[in-house]
């Protein structure tokens, strides 16, 4: 099972919407086929494995990642393959949450007469999909904040200046989170002080996630960085907005851009509407690069799943920006309390990733 999730693992940056997926064929302590899933509408890891294993496969035991599915899709399903292959026993590590699937996939192969087991290595594989389950079970895509802060937790000075904190390494670890991410999410504040781009810019990826500028009041500049390397293809783009207040509607699609208009009763977007309809579009997902103002407004709504936060050895003092604006807490039963999930250091930076408890 161990490398079966190395095998899915391939498909980090290239499955989605799919989940990622890898299976091994073991027969007489030997394996005699193994396969990835690696794109939407491309031969899911079962077939793949079988593939190899031939008539082999009959009586063999099967290591799948992800319970293997029952409906037909883009592909055929996975359980009839097995079932046909006639195979020994399907050891499952977890189940699909997919409501076309959950359980009837196990319940088809046992109906066989295969015998199946679920939930070995159970927790590694949640973890490899949690965006996949976040979106089949609640709705929303899984949301990662990332931030880049001094020691002191600012993360710009007071005249917006942030180029750059952290250094190389860091920035470079970044750009993995980027390629794995269905859709990156700044604000207009980033986008007026910054200009970035947020584009992933490593030489082996041509996946660009859909880049998501959330501007209440539509004041994105039509020659900023982020619209002049926009292409519906390589690098899509979408606005989020409340109110045309600027008149920007006619300019901004002319440069192929999509707009959305979710005003929540506060005049701004609508955060939870923006994350609801980048699932039902297959977002599996997000990472949130922005400012305080967003990075905040996301944390009070309880739409942060998972936080990334890179310090530097730097101190950038009082008056510098911080990492979430919020309402003042007056009692210590208000603070957001958080788990800490992994800590390592890159370069001379430390990267620390912690989960909001809720």
């Amino acid at each position: 099972m161990t490398l079966a999730l190395q095998l899915a693992e391939q498909g980090l940056y290239t499955t989605t919407p799919n989940p990622r997926v890898g299976c091994v064929i073991v027969k007489n302590n030997r394996i005699i086929g193994q396969g990835a899933h690696l794109k939407a509408g491309e031969p899911h890891a079962e077939v793949l494995a079988l593939r190899t294993a031939g008539e082999r496969a009959k009586g063999a035991d099967v290591y799948v990642t992800l319970e293997p599915c029952n409906h037909h899709g883009r592909t055929p399903p996975c359980v009839d393959a097995l079932i046909q292959a006639g195979v020994g026993r399907v050891v499952v590590a977890m189940q699909d949450p997919n409501p076309l699937v959950a359980g009837n996939g196990v319940k088809r192969l046992q109906a066989s007469g295969i015998q199946v087991e679920v939930g070995l290595m159970e927790s590694v594989a949640f973890n490899l999909n949690s965006g996949f389950i976040a979106r089949m079970t609640c709705g929303l895509p899984y949301v990662r904040c990332k931030i880049a802060a001094s020691l002191d937790g600012r993360t710009a000075l007071n005249n917006y200046q942030s180029q750059w904190i952290t250094g190389e390494a860091a920035r470079a670890d970044v750009q993995h989170w980027r390629a794995q991410s269905c859709a990156i999410i700044t604000g207009i504040g980033t986008v007026l002080a910054d200009n970035p781009s947020m584009n992933v810019r490593l030489s082996d990826i041509s996946r660009q996630p859909l880049r998501v500028i959330v501007d209440s009041q539509l004041q994105t500049p039509p020659d900023c960085k982020l619209l002049s390397t926009s292409h519906p293809q390589s690098a899509p783009m979408l606005i989020a907005y409340a109110n045309d207040a600027n008149q920007q509607q006619q300019s901004l699609m002319a440069k192929g851009v999509r707009l959305l208009q979710l005003p929540n009763q506060n005049g701004n977007v609508d955060l939870t509407a923006l994350l609801a309809t980048l699932a039902q579009q297959g977002v599996n997902e997000v990472l949130l690069e922005a400012g305080q103002g967003l990075n905040g407004a996301f944390l009070q709504a309880g739409l942060i799943d998972e936080l990334i936060l890179y310090y530097a050895p730097k101190l950038m003092g009082t008056d510098a920006k911080g990492m979430f604006a919020v309402p003042e807490l007056t009692n210590m039963q208000q603070v957001t309390h958080l788990q800490i999930i992994d800590v390592r250091q890159f370069g001379q930076d430390i990267r620390l990733r912690a989960k909001p408890k809720k």
